[in-house]
């Protein structure tokens, strides 16, 4: 099975290219930045139609995964770049895979496609959708792209709405639930961390082992299974920043965090605390491993400070 990854730089890509190895593929991994894994690498911007047709046409994947991307912040910052790199990307990477005739698309959407009239506790699969952060707007215009690919086409495209996603080894930048990832960099670092959010901002999160677990998971599962063809919700658990400073504490006890919240409050705000995702269970078996306390297990193993309680 080959693969091609575009956004392999960022932090599913930094995740996903290993795992897919480990899973059999070939695998080319392509950004618009060095790239350093022990596969094919590629310089290639997904804004050059003509370029990604040339890498289809040369690398004859089966599978594309969709990963270039502007985060939730990165996108209000840069509202012109954001909307092109995270929508025309997207539909341009669709109409040239049904031209390649690629068997199957992975894309990432997220729940930032929810908005403050979403029901914000157990968020459903259907409800309603009103965005308020561009970031958002484009993924839920994705979403709705890519049931038009599938019906119109018949484009095997597979999406998640991500929750926020925290791992070791690459800090992420430009989005809202960064400071899932940055307050363990900065514990083990510094021992305090200024957190952009309130404390009690309840979010949906997902370890990155989680993560590239679903989207391997989804990818396999057979095309008659999937009832969704826009994007699976999945919920991974969910915290705020002052249970993340309390858990960290548990291993810092000198550990300290202040709250200065920013403009990220707001789309914070409009976000879900907890999502259904009950059709991703029945449909291919969607189950998460990690809670808190062993996703911070796992963070302090990785940042080689993990103490033993």
């Amino acid at each position: 099975m080959r693969a091609l990854i575009t956004g392999a730089g960022g932090q599913i890509g930094h995740a996903l290219v290993p795992a897919l190895l480990h899973e059999g593929y070939e695998v080319l991994a392509t950004d618009v930045i060095p790239l350093d894994y022990s596969t094919a690498t590629a310089y290639l911007d997904v804004l050059d139609k003509e370029a990604v047709r040339k890498v289809l046409k040369e690398w004859r994947p089966q599978e594309v995964y969709h990963l270039a991307a502007y985060l939730s912040a990165k996108s209000e910052a840069e509202p012109e770049k954001g909307w092109t790199l995270n929508f025309t990307s997207t539909w341009q990477i669709f109409e040239l895979c049904v031209e390649a005739k690629v068997e199957r698309v992975f894309w990432a959407s997220s729940i930032a496609v929810f908005g403050p009239h979403t029901p914000r506790e157990a968020t459903p699969q259907y409800p309603h959708m009103d965005p308020i952060g561009l970031y958002g707007i484009a993924k839920l215009a994705g979403e709705r792209l890519a049931e038009y690919y599938y019906w119109r086409y018949g484009l095997d495209v597979r999406s998640l709405r991500f929750p926020g996603v925290v791992g070791p080894g690459h800090l992420p930048q430009g989005g809202t639930t960064d400071f899932a990832v940055h307050m363990f960099y900065a514990a083990a670092q510094q021992g305090s961390y200024t957190c952009y959010l309130l404390p009690e901002t309840t979010l949906p999160m997902i370890y990155i082992d989680d993560a590239i677990a679903g989207i391997i998971q989804l990818m396999k599962a057979p095309r008659e299974k999937l009832s969704v063809r826009g994007a699976y919700n999945i919920q991974g658990l969910s915290f705020s920043p002052r249970d993340l400073e309390r858990e960290i504490q548990k291993t810092i006890p000198h550990f300290t965090c202040r709250y200065e919240p920013d403009f990220r409050q707001k789309l914070a705000e409009s976000w879900p605390r907890s999502i259904d995702d009950r059709y991703a269970r029945a449909d291919w078996g969607w189950q998460p491993k990690y809670d808190l306390p062993n996703l911070a297990a796992a963070m302090w193993r990785a940042l080689s400070i993990y103490e033993q309680s």
